[in-house]
């Protein structure tokens, strides 16, 4: 997740007197103001908690009143230290720091500890209710979907809750996936419109772990619901024959045989995000990006109106990066972002091994650049965990076990924070192997209908067993 504090406000306390207030973002979008005390507190307990050694610098304390220069610099300087503190692999996934931030969140909305209803929508449509406290925490939440739904307690690793936006064509942007850190009933809330949606779906990459999942009814219906979902959506592509067939084994009730044709066809599993711009294979090409099957798929518009695909795996990315950066809404002046309203540009950088000896940076320009991070990050963890000769199964049950019994020391078994800029202590390094051979784009016809693309695949040239032991 990208942690920024993009401004301050000057606001007034109990007492009357005024504070200065730092405004922290998380993609973007306000999470909770706080005081520097408050940060000041954090930092001293995580201090005791994990060692000096450990914990990142932290501005110092100033005897007198801060200039307006001053506050400029104590906001950079918290900045890195939020960014830095998240990037750590045990202090950011710590209940020390996430409880801080969720605590902090709800202050700031001003929303009291209460018992509430909460919507959480199914993949085929249908609301569920659940009745939760508007303080309970991401998991907490899952936890109660999972019990209505009645899905046993070793599947619910294998889902999560998202959070999406519906435009007004019924079209789906998945915006993040809801974190360890903040309050769904807060987040949704906050947002203040019906256009956001939170989403139960599922959480892995790997179709093999499919089977574990349709082993139980409720997991079997989740997982059709999903790719009916997906069919309709144009997500997964298919062609005039594969309908026929899809829709006589959907008016048999064949779920399990619906579901394990679905997985033949093309960008299964996948998630599809809006168009965006790359810079690949030219400066400012129109593509729509898609995640799934340990890559990212690009179908890319070029200038001259030619369409190509092509599929970026993500064992040749050396490492990727997102950034952000402050755009001023054009309003006919050249005001700095200090005093006039400003958008927040992401980018997604990776460096790709394009052939045996040769790297090179390819950068999507995406509001969803942080979505396609979380994507690339629990692909790697998947594939890991696979190399490792364990079990995805067992890891999600552990993971769900120490979700609801956590304690201020644990260590939980969750996918490391994700890069918000590059480090070379925290970078997710995958080291390639030289027997891979370049990425390559095919053209596709403009007047190509989806139903079409799906006979015309493009397919990777990379092999898992080409990778040695170092490779990951």
């Amino acid at each position: 997740m990208h942690f920024s504090i993009p401004e301050t406000e000057v606001r007034s306390g109990d007492n009357g007197s005024t504070y200065v207030a730092y405004n922290i973002h998380v993609n973007g979008v306000l999470h909770c103001r706080v005081r520097y005390s408050q940060l000041l507190g954090l930092h001293e307990q995580i201090k005791k908690e994990y060692g000096s050694n450990v914990v990142p610098a932290f501005p110092p304390k100033k005897i007198f009143t801060l200039t307006p220069a001053e506050v400029e610099q104590r906001r950079e300087q918290l900045e890195k230290y939020m960014q830095a503190v998240r990037q750590h692999p045990l202090l950011g996934a710590s209940d020390l720091f996430n409880s801080f931030l969720r605590k902090a969140q709800q202050e700031t909305q001003q929303i009291p500890t209460e018992e509430a209803a909460l919507d959480v929508c199914l993949c085929s449509g249908p609301k569920l209710t659940v009745h939760i406290l508007t303080s309970d925490q991401t998991e907490d939440v899952l936890e109660a979907v999972a019990t209505k739904l009645d899905l046993p307690d070793d599947l619910v690793g294998y889902f999560s809750l998202f959070l999406v936006h519906e435009g007004v064509d019924g079209s789906l942007t998945f915006v993040r996936k809801l974190q360890e850190f903040e309050l769904p009933y807060v987040s949704i809330t906050s947002l203040q419109s019906s256009e956001f949606h939170i989403v139960l779906r599922k959480s892995y990459w790997d179709m093999a772990y499919d089977h574990d999942v349709m082993d139980n009814r409720v997991g079997l219906n989740l997982l059709y619901a999903q790719t009916v979902s997906d069919i309709e959506r144009g997500w997964i592509l298919v062609n005039k024959d594969q309908q026929r067939q899809l829709k006589s084994l959907q008016e048999k009730g064949s779920k399990k045989e619906f579901i394990h044709l679905a997985q033949t066809l093309k960008y299964y599993g996948y998630i599809k995000f809006d168009p965006c711009i790359t810079d690949f294979p030219e400066k400012g090409c129109q593509v729509i990006v898609s995640a799934g099957n340990n890559e990212l798929n690009f179908h890319v518009k070029l200038p001259n109106e030619q369409m190509k695909e092509g599929s970026f795996k993500v064992t040749r990315m050396r490492c990727w990066r997102v950034t952000s950066s402050q755009v001023p809404v054009t309003n006919g002046t050249t005001n700095p972002c200090g005093s006039t309203k400003c958008d927040v540009k992401l980018e997604l950088a990776f460096e790709y091994l394009m052939s045996k000896d040769r790297l090179q940076w390819v950068t999507i320009t995406s509001q969803q650049a942080i979505m396609m991070s979380i994507c690339l990050q629990s692909m790697v963890d998947e594939l890991m965990v696979k190399k490792s000769g364990g079990s995805i199964k067992k890891v999600l049950k552990k993971r769900h076990h120490e979700s609801v019994h956590r304690s201020d020391s644990q260590q939980a078994l969750k996918s490391p924070p994700l890069l918000e800029s590059p480090d070379a202590n925290r970078e997710q390094i995958v080291k390639l192997s030289t027997k891979l051979n370049s990425v390559s784009l095919r053209g596709i016809s403009t007047s190509n209908s989806a139903n079409d693309i799906s006979g015309n695949d493009f397919h990777g040239n990379y092999a898992f067993e080409g990778i040695g032991d170092d490779d990951l």
